[in-house]
């Protein structure tokens, strides 16, 4: 079963995690000094957050959708060919101390999607990827995706 996953930026890391983790009723399932994530199952979610910089700003920095395997990746990959947007395949990448395989999009509202299945953990951050690079950037962002 697929599940939401939602990334947003913060500049007080240590207050955000106190905070999900009561809205939430769980501890993060990864923390890193600039990082932590919740993997939930009530509601089904993959939220994360991290430090802004580069230019970023507080609030979501993208939305997602993420698989379980290989299978639920590639219909997640047929729902963006027929969305009709541009799609930045990213491939095999390391993204917020995870091995994943990705694909990115915009939405017509300029919203940035990130369709992913993680095989792994990773101990670094990993590639800016396309977000940083400027590849898909969010409106009023420097360090994640524009078309």
């Amino acid at each position: 079963m697929k599940r939401m996953h939602v990334h947003a930026k913060t500049r007080d890391l240590d207050g955000s995690i106190a905070f999900y983790s009561a809205m939430f009723g769980a501890e993060p399932t990864v923390v890193k000094p600039d990082y932590a994530k919740w993997q939930l199952d009530d509601p089904r979610v993959n939220f994360a957050i991290s430090v802004a910089g580069c230019g970023a700003s507080e609030g979501i920095e993208h939305l997602g959708i993420q698989a379980e395997n290989t299978d639920e990746l590639a219909q997640v990959y047929a729902g963006l060919a027929k969305a009709d947007q541009p799609v930045l395949e990213e491939g095999k990448t390391t993204c917020c101390y995870a091995r994943s395989e990705k694909s990115w999009v915009k939405d017509p509202n300029g919203i940035v999607w990130e369709a992913f299945y993680t095989d792994g953990e990773a101990t670094v951050y990993g590639d800016p990827g396309p977000l940083a690079k400027g590849a898909l950037s969010a409106p009023e962002t420097t360090c994640c995706p524009t078309m």
